[in-house]
């Protein structure tokens, strides 16, 4: 398992994998946080595709080309903004996760990368988020023998420490 997931701190935008996570918004459109990153580094022909989408429910993945971006792919997923926990918040954040990697699977990728999903805006709790990603990325590699590295791209500090602690008591002890 360690071999296969890698936790950096940095620009998801930049990141040398096949496919890279979008946490985006219903829309598909663009927003703010990572999901306006990714929109600006693909360039203008990305949105042109998102709106032929129709957009993505909580918890569903989208798939677009990559266009500007070093990934060839961009999987849309729309996490759950968190309301206290008593919305089905966990069980929509992992949904998210468990269909970006059905969409890996389906775009035969061997290389990808995850940003925090709904840490940002979304207000999910940090530990708890994390715990759900490293949760249903183990379960993932257990069976996808296809995919050689999943990436948790974090942006700052706080974020790569709680990806870092949460991994390592899961695997490491």
């Amino acid at each position: 398992m360690k071999k296969r997931v890698d936790i950096v701190e940095g620009d998801i935008t930049k990141q040398e994998v096949e496919a890279i996570v979008n946490a985006a918004n219903n829309s598909l459109l663009g927003g703010g946080g990572v999901d306006g990153a990714i929109h600006r580094a693909a360039g203008p022909e990305l949105i042109q595709e998102t709106r032929t989408i129709g957009g993505c429910p909580t918890g569903e993945a989208r798939v677009s080309k990559g266009y500007r971006l070093p990934a060839r792919w961009i999987i849309h997923t729309v996490g759950p903004v968190w309301s206290g926990g008593n919305r089905n918040e966990d069980q929509l954040l992992s949904a998210c996760y468990r269909n970006c990697f059905k969409a890996a699977l389906d775009l035969g990728v061997k290389t990808m990368a995850f940003p925090s999903i709904s840490t940002g805006a979304y207000r999910f709790p940090l530990e708890r988020a994390t715990g759900i990603a490293i949760e249903e990325t183990g379960k993932f590699l257990e069976k996808a023998e296809g995919v050689e590295r999943v990436a948790f791209v974090c942006f700052g500090k706080e974020v790569l420490r709680m990806y870092q602690e949460v991994y390592e008591r899961k695997f490491l002890s």
